[in-house]
């Protein structure tokens, strides 16, 4: 039998299907195609669009421009079965829910995830700045897509969701370059108030610590039960804050002695009544 010759097969019918298959492949490679270029365009874009932020982690930059890569990749999946005739609306839908119901499953880690994100976008603070949040206070050792990590000046490692993180107030004591340090002294009511001042003025002149700019300030705050309190301000580089407090109240208190300025101690009267 000559199959070529066959009349009961219908050639130009098949010839016809063979064509419209051979587009339709051919569509979609082509569709495949556009979509792997348009995903690695997109995730390009993205990095280099983030690269020219400061406020940007490098972190959260690679994250989204991977997420922008993956979401066009998902539409491409989606147009290829499109084009071989799959239904894709009940596709989506799946899609969709099985989304809720994953995002529901993970709702906190998903929180955590959107506070890191927003985090490392905002930065209020980065790497190696002292903070408080949440009732916590430590040096940040590191910050990720899900915990920020402190390390306290006890050498102890605490680890803290990012979702506490953004939902609390932030101190972030390392933000500014200079701190102000405020000290307070008690001289005796029988001392000369000016002369303890002066003793308080020579000592912040000769620490090359303490800032001209803003001046220091030297004022009486306070006429106490048992002394007059004097305050010191002066602003300093944020590093030197802790031990230009400790070194003031040593200094200052070695002054006073040498000069014979009394700080007293509380004192309190008792009376004894009796009939």
């Amino acid at each position: 039998m000559d199959f070529f010759n066959d009349e009961s097969i219908n050639w130009d019918e098949l010839m016809t299907q063979g064509i419209d298959m051979g587009l339709l492949i051919l569509g979609a490679f082509v569709v495949l195609v556009i979509g792997l270029w348009l995903a690695g365009f997109v995730e390009r874009r993205l990095t280099a669009l983030f690269a020219k932020s400061d406020r940007i982690d490098n972190t959260v930059s690679s994250f989204l421009a991977s997420l922008g890569k993956y979401i066009v990749f998902i539409f491409t999946g989606i147009a290829l079965l499109d084009q071989f005739g799959v239904e894709t609306t009940s596709l989506v839908a799946l899609l969709g829910a099985a989304g809720l119901a994953i995002g529901l499953a993970l709702q906190g880690t998903l929180s955590n995830l959107a506070a890191g994100v927003m985090l490392l976008i905002f930065r209020p603070f980065k790497i190696g700045d002292f903070i408080t949040v949440g009732g916590e206070s430590g040096s940040v050792n590191a910050i990720s897509l899900f915990t920020t990590q402190l390390d306290t000046p006890d050498n102890v490692r605490i680890t803290i969701p990012n979702g506490s993180v953004w939902g609390n107030a932030i101190t972030n004591f390392s933000f500014h370059g200079t701190r102000r340090v405020q000290v307070v002294v008690g001289i005796g009511y029988d001392d000369k108030i000016d002369d303890a001042m002066q003793v308080i003025k020579d000592i912040v002149a000769a620490d090359e610590r303490c800032h001209t700019d803003p001046e220091p300030v030297v004022a009486v705050t306070e006429l106490g039960d048992s002394s007059v309190n004097v305050m010191v301000r002066v602003w300093c580089v944020s590093g030197d804050y802790w031990q230009l407090n400790w070194d003031l109240l040593k200094t200052i208190k070695e002054a006073f002695d040498e000069k014979g300025i009394n700080i007293p101690y509380p004192i309190r009267t008792v009376y004894n009544v009796t009939d």
